[in-house]
């Protein structure tokens, strides 16, 4: 059985630089550009900001709004790597560029929703091209 530490792909820190600075495309969607504390990686991120918002809307500790809440509804009763996280998208890597430089962007697409990571290619080994990929963020 493959631990948790063989499967991680990328983990850093990172800071929001922004937030839709060229204007909101999509009534739903944001983009961030944020910049990370370890390697020096830049990502832009799209990201549902519905979903994103924080979770300061007040709601109460009724038990039915909690499981009205779950985004996952056939786990109930199951903790995964998820619960410890405040957003998750699955997705693709749809494209690699730079291979022969220093410095490297990789793609992602998270149905519809993208992501590039730029930075030293050695951070980025593990990432290769059509895998398929979860990211995970905690505030």
């Amino acid at each position: 059985m493959a631990t948790a530490s063989s499967t991680l792909l990328f983990d850093d820190i990172f800071t929001i630089d922004s937030i839709d600075a060229e204007g909101r495309k999509f009534d739903r969607v944001s983009r961030l550009r944020a910049r990370s504390k370890n390697y020096d990686m830049e990502m832009t991120l799209d990201y549902n900001n519905e979903l994103g918002a924080s979770k300061s809307d007040g709601a109460g500790d009724d038990g039915e709004e909690k499981e009205q809440d779950v985004w996952r509804p056939d786990g109930k009763g199951r903790r995964g790597l998820e619960d410890d996280y405040h957003y998750v998208m699955y997705g693709k890597v749809y494209k690699f560029d730079g291979a022969n430089t220093e410095i490297v962007t990789v793609y992602a697409s998270f149905g519809g929703l993208l992501m590039s990571l730029t930075g030293s290619f050695r951070h980025l080994t593990s990432i290769v091209l059509g895998d398929p990929i979860y990211l995970l963020i905690r505030q």
